[in-house]
């Protein structure tokens, strides 16, 4: 019986040390209390307490962990903005204590830091340095925190501005600035491009008149040798070079009224083009041709100067 007794007992203080068994993960620590007071801090693994007198207070991360932060405030150019704030800390492993008794809300004292330094600073800048100089506004905050902090056993890994918002109506101006400037240089070089179509087009048209007048000028040499090679042959035949022109002109007369009667779509009206127009402009020809000839042999002879004749000598 009295074996039966004692089993009980035995298994109630089997069952007691049991519960004082606890384990503290990694990266972790916990605070341990005796009666209400501070007696350790138990680091990761397997660890025991006293039942009963002892109990785990608190557990603290020892992990990096991050706290964002979202102020308002106004820059020098009075537009209101919205700026996000991320803090990265971590409780430091040799000031547990102070991390878990000084602070009964450390999130709101960090925050409280990050409003303070932020209403300081960028009401200092215009909305575009803002944009411009976040990573100042980052480490001015870091540097407020790490001296605040540090006391309280909280080490600042690092801060980041990861969210710059103005107002509604300042970005939507901001948007028609960035597009008419966007729109200027797309005009600008649109107005290049013209620039260069007109220069070039100008340089091809003065290159394919110049090609284009050298080929009339070899055209009417070429013209002007099969004349002269004409002329030739008809004097050969005993026909004079005044009756030669007139031939080859009527000739290329009646060539030029055959080539208009092959086109269709013609709009060259050849004038005189009558059946007699031919043999009158060859009669007119040789006419002139022959006017010209008397005038000029007549104008010689006025030119040609007497000779004077003196008194005979008496013999």
């Amino acid at each position: 019986m009295e074996n039966l007794f004692f089993i009980p007992i035995v298994i109630f203080i089997v069952l007691v040390l049991i519960s004082g068994i606890f384990i503290v993960k990694q990266k972790s620590a916990a605070v341990i209390e005796t009666f209400g007071k501070f007696s350790s801090i138990r680091q990761s693994g397997l660890q025991f307490k006293i039942p009963f007198v002892q109990k785990i207070a608190g557990r603290l991360s020892l992990k990096i962990q991050q706290l964002d932060v979202i102020i308002e405030t106004k820059t020098l150019d009075d537009v209101f903005v919205r700026l996000k704030v991320s803090v990265q800390y971590r409780v430091i492993r040799e000031k547990v204590y102070d991390a878990f008794y000084q602070l009964d809300y450390p999130h709101e004292q960090i925050t409280s830091y990050v409003f303070d330094v932020v209403r300081a600073e960028v009401p200092k800048m215009k909305l575009d340095d803002v944009f411009v100089k976040k990573d100042d506004i980052a480490l001015a905050v870091k540097a407020e925190l790490n001296d605040a902090m540090s006391e309280y056993g909280f080490d600042i890994i690092k801060t980041l501005v990861t969210d710059i918002d103005p107002d509604a109506q300042v970005k939507e101006a901001m948007n028609r600035i960035n597009a008419s400037e966007r729109e200027k240089i797309a005009a600008q070089f649109e107005g290049d491009a013209a620039r260069i179509l007109i220069v070039e087009k100008a340089k091809a048209e003065a290159e394919s008149k110049r090609l284009q007048g050298q080929g009339i000028a070899d055209q009417r040499r070429e013209i002007a040798r099969g004349l002269e090679e004409s002329v030739e042959v008809l004097n050969k035949v005993g026909i004079n070079s005044q009756e030669a022109s007139a031939l080859i002109v009527v000739t290329q007369h009646y060539d030029t009224l055959q080539s208009i009667g092959e086109e269709t779509n013609t709009n060259l009206i050849l004038l005189p083009n009558s059946p007699q127009a031919g043999s009158d402009m060859l009669n007119n020809m040789v006419a002139s041709f022959t006017a010209s000839n008397m005038i000029g042999e007549s104008m010689k002879k006025t030119n040609t100067p007497n000779k004077k004749v003196g008194p005979k000598k008496n013999e």
